[in-house]
C-alpha cells in the first residue's frame, strides 16, 4: 500500500478520533523506553489522547491534543520503533521499519464486532465510583493532578479506592438511609480509604455519615484531621487510640479496617461482633499467628517449605475468621480486594449480620460450628478471635 495514502488516512483518523489504539515496540535503538501505548480519552468534553511510555516497571502518562499526537506520531514514534500497531475505527495498520528506515504497511479491515470506537473516559464514569464530582476530593489526597490526571504513582491506589466502594455498594440494602450512619475505621493511616467512603456515602449518596478514623500515630491523625477539616467534612474525625482499646456507646452500623496487622484485625472483629454491627470490612495483613500453631502429617509435603506454610496459614486464619463471623451470625464472604500484582494482600472480608436468626439459622449454627471444630483439630490450631470471643461468653 502506498506510504502517502496510508499516512493521510491515519492522520486524519487521529486528528477525528477515530483512533481507538496505538502501539510502538521493538526500539530501534536500546534504551529504557521499550513501549509506547496511544489511547484516546476525553477530558472535559474535548478529545485527548493519552500517551503512555513505558520504562522498566514504570509506566508515565502524558496527555495531549490530537494534532500533537499525531505530530508526535510522524516525527518521533515511527523513527523510534521497528513496530507499531494502528487500530483505526474500520482498519488496522501494522507499520514495520527495517534497518535502512524503509517503512512496510499492512492494512487489515476489522472483524464489524470489533468496529465500535473504545475511547477511554478520563473521568471513569463506566468503570469508576468516583466520577467527576470527586475530582477536588481526589486533587486534595493527591491521588489527581490539579489538571484532572491521576498521577502514575498513585493509579494503584485509585483503583484500590473505587474496588472498595465497589464492595461497600453492595452492602448498602443493610444500611438504613432514614438513620445516621456511624462508621468507625480502625488503623486508618493516611485515610484515603476513609475520605472516599465519607465521600462516597455522603456527598454522593446523600446518607447521613458519622466516621471515626482511629490510629495510633499522632502525626498522622493530626494531619488526617487537618485535611478533613480543610475538605469541609464536617461528620469526619480522627482519633488517636489502640483498637483493642477502643469503646463507644454509640451503635457502629459500619466497621473498617485496611492492613490492621496479625491479631489487630482480630481485635476489630472482636470489636465488630460485640457491637453487633452491621457491616464489617476487613482486609487483613502479616498473619503470624497461626504460623506456629498448624500441624497435620498429612500435608508434610506442604508444611515443611516455609514459604508455602506461611501462605496457608494466611489462608486457614482468614477461613477461620469467616466461619466464627458466621457462627457469630453473620452472611460471610471473602473477595480478592485489588489484583496480586499490585499487592499480596488482595483479600477482604466482607460480612453483613442477619436481621433475624429462624429455627432453621439455629440448627444451621450447630453446623457451623461442628465445622469449624473439625477444620480447628485437623489443623492444631486455636485461633485469637475465638479465644477473644469465649473470653466474653459469646462463642459457645
Amino acid at each position: 500500500m502506498q506510504e502517502k495514502d496510508s499516512i493521510q488516512i491515519i492522520t486524519d483518523a487521529i486528528l477525528n478520533g477515530e483512533c481507538s489504539r496505538a502501539i510502538f515496540s521493538s526500539p530501534l535503538e536500546k534504551g529504557i523506553t521499550q513501549k509506547i501505548e496511544i489511547r484516546p480519552l476525553t477530558i472535559k468534553n474535548q478529545l485527548h489522547y493519552q500517551i503512555t511510555t513505558f520504562q522498566g516497571q514504570k509506566a508515565l502518562h502524558q496527555n495531549c491534543l490530537p494534532g500533537s499526537c499525531k505530530n508526535q506520531i510522524f516525527d518521533n514514534y515511527l523513527n523510534s520503533f521497528k513496530q507499531a500497531l494502528i487500530s483505526l475505527k474500520s482498519v488496522e495498520y501494522q507499520i514495520l521499519t527495517n534497518k535502512k528506515g524503509i517503512r512496510t504497511y499492512l492494512k487489515k479491515d476489522k472483524d464489524p464486532l470489533q468496529k465500535s470506537l473504545n475511547v477511554l473516559d478520563h473521568n471513569r464514569k463506566k468503570n469508576y465510583l468516583l466520577d467527576e464530582t470527586s475530582l477536588s476530593f481526589l486533587v486534595e489526597l493527591g491521588l489527581f493532578s490539579q489538571d484532572g490526571q491521576v498521577k502514575p504513582k498513585k493509579s494503584d491506589k485509585y483503583k484500590q479506592l473505587n474496588r472498595f466502594l465497589e464492595m461497600v455498594e453492595d452492602t448498602l440494602p443493610s444500611l438504613n438511609k432514614n438513620e445516621t450512619i456511624n462508621i468507625i475505621d480502625f488503623g486508618c493511616g493516611k485515610a484515603y480509604l476513609t475520605f472516599a467512603l465519607y465521600h462516597y456515602l455522603h456527598t454522593m449518596k446523600g446518607y447521613s455519615i458519622k466516621i471515626i478514623g482511629l490510629d495510633l500515630k499522632n502525626d498522622v491523625v493530626t494531619e488526617c484531621q487537618t485535611l478533613a477539616k480543610k475538605l469541609k467534612f464536617e461528620h469526619l474525625s480522627f482519633q488517636v487510640g489502640d483498637i483493642s482499646c477502643y469503646e463507644t456507646k454509640e451503635k457502629v452500623n459500619m466497621m473498617v479496617t485496611l492492613h490492621a496487622c496479625d491479631t489487630a484485625t482480630d481485635a476489630a472483629l472482636e470489636k465488630a461482633i460485640i457491637w453487633k454491627s452491621d457491616i464489617i470490612l476487613s482486609v487483613p495483613c502479616c498473619q503470624h499467628e497461626l504460623l506456629t500453631q498448624v500441624e497435620n502429617k498429612n500435608l508434610t509435603p506442604l508444611l515443611k517449605h516455609g514459604i508455602l506454610k506461611e501462605r496457608f496459614s494466611s489462608l486457614v486464619t482468614d477461613a477461620a475468621r469467616a466461619q466464627i463471623l458466621e457462627i457469630m451470625g453473620y452472611h460471610c464472604q471473602i473477595l480478592e480486594f485489588i489484583d496480586m500484582e499490585h499487592t499480596p494482600k488482595n483479600l477482604l472480608i466482607r460480612a453483613t449480620i442477619k436481621s433475624k436468626i429462624a429455627d432453621n439459622e439455629k440448627l444451621n449454627k450447630k453446623k457451623l460450628m461442628n465445622d469449624y471444630s473439625i477444620f480447628k483439630e485437623e489443623l492444631k490450631i486455636y485461633p485469637f478471635l475465638e479465644k477473644r470471643l469465649k473470653k466474653l461468653d459469646l462463642f459457645v
